[in-house]
């Protein structure tokens, strides 16, 4: 019997995939049915057994020729529909117009409601002009951070497999193709309800927004106005995703509207990066040359972006009051999200939450992100030594992070205060459990990517192992906990891959 769905004998003894119509219920208006476009002398990068799992993939398939021709653009998976979504948005701020699925290709939806994409696999309708194709470089990175974003509890969509081809590709420089297979629930996008209310194809925006609510949104239906729910459900996704964002110094680099999930997922890894020292105003993508997606802007442009769904929305809303009502829910649920997790980062399981108080946890917390930004302090290692220095009662490797050490002997006093009032060994086990010691720094990926460009994977695949256990010691990998090397300054990633 196939594990994906145990009613239907697979002979074979391979999946039997049980597609179901999903988004092509849809129909014609909304995908062009194409098929992948094959690469020449495709290879194994990497898999992801635990994504595999989500799928209850039989063990060995993903070893087999079979899944590296299918997952490479090469063959179809047997009863596959493969298809490129359209859509529109706005990017950097200004309306694009119509975009669309331009390198990757939806093959379905299988029988456990999961999207199956290959991202690479060739030209489609709304290519731009472009080749339809990955990079390995940028293959690699969104294939680890995907995976890595999971295990540290962030919703995201999720990474199958990469692989590769000796296909040249031509972006900054000349490179080589890779594929990458993404999984979600749905891959749709704010953009997608842009495009049709952008060409007043209101059947359209109503059965998108009757699809999304039925599947994934079930609740607003009973609401007296279901497409107001949707918005306020979606707001609320966001915040929620963009407060853990913040909370672990994640930049996404590149918050268009057709970069932005439906279901609150973070999705599209193109020009990301975690934090290295702290600097709210980072900006991680050279090519955002006006800074719109620095770190610290990153909530508001999230709000900006549900606006534009708001808007999208309007003709079946239909009057301002609820729409108002739907996007006024984001700032609140941020900020308490946002709280909640940079106190459990704290170790401080009981809240404090009263503005009046001078040692209120927002008060501590929005003085220790100003000192931490003051003195330029390793954001991941900063919470590393926290979480060790509340194990151990020794603050000074955390003292010997700041230039200014009055500074923050004065933050102490009144974190202490409020340690005493929790227990020591709960506070560092929540610490703990919150503060990974391992996140995908820009030189961790660069290394992967520089030896896998030389043909060796192993870095890659360790660096893997140990993403997916963030938080644990990895004692023989303890240097990437470390700070970032100076070269890691001069790596630079945009929008081109």
């Amino acid at each position: 019997m196939n594990p994906l769905d145990p009613t239907r004998p697979d002979p074979a003894g391979g999946p039997v995939w049980g597609w179901q119509p999903g988004f092509a219920a849809l129909g014609p208006a909304f995908f062009t049915a194409l098929q992948p476009t094959p690469v020449p002398a495709p290879y194994w990068v990497a898999v992801s057994q635990d994504a595999a799992n989500t799928l209850a993939l039989p063990p060995d398939w993903l070893q087999s020729d079979e899944a590296l021709q299918a997952l490479s653009g090469n063959q179809l998976l047997p009863g596959s529909q493969p298809m490129a979504t359209v859509y529109s948005g706005h990017q950097f701020g200004v309306w694009a117009g119509q975009l669309g699925d331009g390198r990757a290709i939806l093959l379905g939806e299988t029988f456990g409601n999961t999207e199956i994409q290959l991202k690479g696999a060739g030209r489609t309708p709304y290519s731009r002009g472009g080749d339809g194709r990955a990079v390995l470089r940028s293959s690699i990175r969104e294939f680890l951070c995907s995976e890595a974003m999971h295990a540290l509890g962030i919703p995201t969509t999720r990474a199958l497999a990469v692989t590769g081809s000796p296909l040249a590709v031509q972006r900054e420089t000349r490179e080589t193709a890779a594929v990458v297979t993404r999984l979600a629930p749905s891959f749709i996008r704010f953009g997608h309800f842009e495009h049709f209310a952008a060409r007043d194809m209101q059947p359209e925006l109503r059965a998108l927004t009757d699809y999304v609510i039925d599947r994934y949104y079930p609740a607003c239906r009973k609401a007296a106005n279901p497409a107001a729910a949707l918005l306020q459900a979606v707001s609320e996704r966001t915040a929620e995703l963009l407060a853990l964002w913040q909370s672990v110094g994640f930049c996404h680099g590149v918050m268009n509207t057709d970069n932005m999930s439906i279901l609150g997922l973070t999705i599209d890894y193109g020009p990301f990066q975690f934090l290295d020292t702290f600097d709210p105003g980072h900006i991680c993508n050279h090519s955002d040359v006006q800074g719109r997606y620095a770190f610290n802007r990153q909530p508001q442009v999230a709000y900006w972006n549900l606006f534009c769904l708001a808007q999208a929305l309007m003709p079946l809303i239909e009057t301002e009051e609820p729409a108002v009502a739907a996007l006024s829910t984001y700032k609140a649920v941020f900020a308490q999200a946002f709280l909640t997790r940079m106190r459990a980062k704290l170790g401080l399981a009981q809240a404090q939450d009263d503005v009046q108080r001078s040692d209120s946890d927002g008060t501590l917390i929005e003085q220790l992100l100003a000192l931490l930004a003051a003195n330029r302090v390793d954001y991941t290692v900063f919470w590393l030594r926290l979480t060790e220095a509340v194990e151990s009662g020794d603050f000074t490797p955390v003292r010997d992070l700041f230039l200014d050490r009055e500074g923050w002997d004065g933050w102490l006093v009144g974190y202490s205060a409020r340690l005493v009032q929790s227990d020591g060994a709960s506070a560092a086990a929540l610490m703990r459990r919150t503060n990974p010691r391992f996140v995908l720094r820009n030189h961790l990926g660069e290394l992967a990517i520089r030896a896998a460009s030389e043909g060796d994977f192993s870095v890659l695949h360790q660096l893997q192992q140990v993403l997916q256990r963030p938080y644990d010691t990895h004692p023989e990998h303890a240097q990437w906990s470390g700070f970032a090397p100076e070269w890691a300054s001069s790596i630079a990633i945009s929008c081109s891959s």
